[in-house]
């Protein structure tokens, strides 16, 4: 048997040992982040060489491109008008001011910890590290005993970010010299991969919500159809944003907006036509696409830890290891406390928030685009940055989720029990159907 068909066996042997205990590890410290990445390591070059690099990266970046496209049209399609509306001061502080300053934060520590980058490949490392991945912590944003308004706001941070940061990355990208974003030249990129890979995905979304939307309403579609449906429009969107040299993933993320946006909007003023879904309903029609999400983000993990992690870890420097350790920390923490000054939260409230900043699948991909890049001299420098920031955070995001979230509920139980009406305590309409990417309640 070939080295790949050894290989197939083991991810598939992986994926189907996690799904038979699932459910029992969902309430353990043992993420499937941590599942799939450690056994990622263990099939790799540093143990059993099962999984092993190839000169041939297509397969590998065609997964992971896969994978954050259906994480942020999903994510991008399940986020509402009310979700930045009503109370929603936290993601709206959260993205508009803590992600910029994360960002800086990220690349002004960086420039004294891994010299030899230039400032712009400096600037990627804090674009690269800055989104943050719900699925990572998920007990720490879907324990009931956590106020509903800090559920919501880190999963809404979470579904946005990474889409938010893909202009950042773009920009910084562009002004290294040889790069293929600098190739296009600066109005180049700011036209095509900012405003037409929008304009498109924007024109694919909406078109693709209201035809959804009238083939329902005709009784034309079947439910299974209309969740097959779902990845195909991800898919065009992603697909038409690259045919003009634009970013798929832009046009992805608002692609997914405009979908969602079209799937709820409600037609029955039009005659003949049923009432469409309300404004706060989960729509059934994403379920697959997002089950397959979460599949494909597993598999990256496993790639990942094979193919990036693994091999960092025989070259590791204090250096990387302490950028990785601030940027879970300091690049997290004070932009989150800074973005919530004033706000009313107390202080366990933004020491939870500042922690549970997870890094995963946005910054893999980012990173690995980068190793594209022949002109970007500090490549494998951030690469293996990446790779253990990434492999920290899996690891110790995991392992405090279920503790801290507990700990955080009994003291907020404590403190609506002193009758001080925290602000965390302000109910959030619709919270209960918020859940980060990866989770299903029972």
């Amino acid at each position: 048997m070939s080295g790949t068909a050894w290989a197939g066996v083991a991810v598939a042997g992986t994926t189907a040992a996690y799904a038979l205990c699932s459910r029992r590890l969902a309430s353990s410290p043992v993420s499937s982040a941590m599942v799939f990445v450690g056994c990622g390591i263990l099939l790799g070059p540093v143990a059993l060489g099962i999984v092993v690099p190839r000169h041939d990266s297509e397969p590998v970046v065609a997964l992971l491109e896969a994978a954050l496209t259906l994480v942020l049209f999903t994510d991008a399609m399940t986020v509402r008008g009310r979700d930045l509306r009503t109370d929603g001061f936290l993601p709206a502080r959260l993205l508009c001011v803590g992600l910029p300053l994360s960002i800086g934060a990220g690349w002004l520590l960086a420039w004294p910890l891994l010299p030899g980058l230039t400032l712009w490949e400096l600037a990627l490392v804090g674009a690269v590290l800055a989104p943050t991945d719900a699925a990572l912590g998920k007990t720490a944003m879907s324990s009931p005993r956590v106020p509903a308004l800090v559920r919501h706001g880190l999963n809404v941070e979470s579904g946005l970010n990474d889409g938010m940061v893909l202009p950042f990355f773009v920009l910084f990208l562009a002004v290294i010299p040889g790069t293929s974003a600098a190739r296009e030249g600066a109005s180049g990129v700011f036209w095509r991969a900012l405003v037409l890979s929008s304009v498109l995905g924007l024109l694919v979304g909406a078109v693709g919500g209201l035809l959804l939307r009238a083939a329902r309403s005709r009784g034309w579609v079947s439910g299974e159809w209309a969740q097959l449906f779902v990845p195909a429009v991800a898919t065009a969107a992603y697909a038409l944003a690259l045919v003009v040299n634009g970013s798929g993933f832009i046009g992805a993320w608002i692609g997914g907006f405009a979908f969602g946006v079209a799937l709820r909007r409600s037609p029955a003023s039009e005659p003949g036509q049923r009432p469409g879904l309300p404004p706060d309903a989960a729509d059934p029609a994403a379920g697959f696409t997002e089950h397959l999400g979460e599949l494909l983000a597993s598999l990256s993990l496993l790639v990942f830890g094979a193919v990036l992690l693994g091999p960092t870890l025989e070259h590791l420097s204090w250096r990387i290891v302490g950028y990785a350790v601030l940027s879970l920390t300091v690049v997290r923490m004070l932009p989150v406390a800074l973005a919530l000054a004033g706000s009313g939260l107390r202080r366990p409230t933004v020491a939870y928030i500042g922690w549970f900043g997870p890094r995963g699948l946005a910054s893999v991909v980012l990173g690995l685009l980068l190793l594209d890049e022949e002109h970007v001299q500090g490549v494998e420098l951030v690469a293996r940055v990446v790779a253990v920031t990434v492999g920290l955070s899996v690891l110790l995001h995991g392992v405090t989720a279920v503790a801290l979230a507990r700990r955080y509920g009994d003291w907020h139980e404590k403190a609506v029990a002193a009758g001080g009406n925290p602000r965390e305590g302000t109910p959030v309409p619709g919270s209960a159907r918020v859940a980060p990417r990866g989770y299903r309640r029972p």
